[in-house]
């Protein structure tokens, strides 16, 4: 049985989605790779205390990481590239290419932005810490402002302007 509910944030409204009272998505507005909403289920905040709750401390800046049971609905190469996604320490990131170098096949780096891309579980699933080689911002579902305000509020020294003097 799936279920939703939907919370305020900095980034705008996020549609939290649990399947059989386990957290399964989280899509932000338009959101490149939501599904049909008619697939969410019933909406009520019964069974979303814990992950609203982490959301709160993520964007206060008090949590570092989730400790939410999960359940993501895609292929066993996309769960390999989302374990990964889990695995990049807050406020750093990892480029396509390294991903793919770790699943030890370079030749797979468009698969692996394909999967990242495809990631239910926005922000708890840390995709937008996965940038270009060069370290550029690069494809985000919720939008390139979304994934800049993330990595900004993960690390506000990778978007501050030196002072000139």
């Amino acid at each position: 049985m799936r279920t939703h509910t939907s919370i305020d944030s900095p980034i705008g409204v996020l549609t939290l989605v649990n399947t059989d009272g386990v957290l399964s998505a989280v899509y932000m507005a338009e959101h490149t790779h939501m599904p049909d909403t008619g697939t969410f289920g019933d909406e009520g905040s019964a069974g979303f205390e814990e992950a609203t709750g982490q959301l709160e401390e993520y964007f206060a800046g008090e949590r570092r990481t989730f400790t939410l049971p999960l359940a993501p609905a895609g292929s066993g190469f996309q769960h390999k590239v989302w374990k990964l996604l889990t695995e990049i320490p807050y406020g750093e990131t990892r480029s396509y290419g390294q991903l793919a170098d770790q699943l030890g096949n370079r030749l797979v780096i468009r698969a692996v932005g394909a999967a990242n891309g495809r990631n239910p579980l926005s922000i708890i699933v840390p995709c937008h810490r996965v940038v270009g080689a060069d370290g550029s911002l690069t494809g985000y579902a919720g939008g390139l402002e979304r994934k800049k305000f993330l990595l900004g509020l993960e690390n506000p020294s990778r978007f501050e302007t030196p002072a000139l003097f």
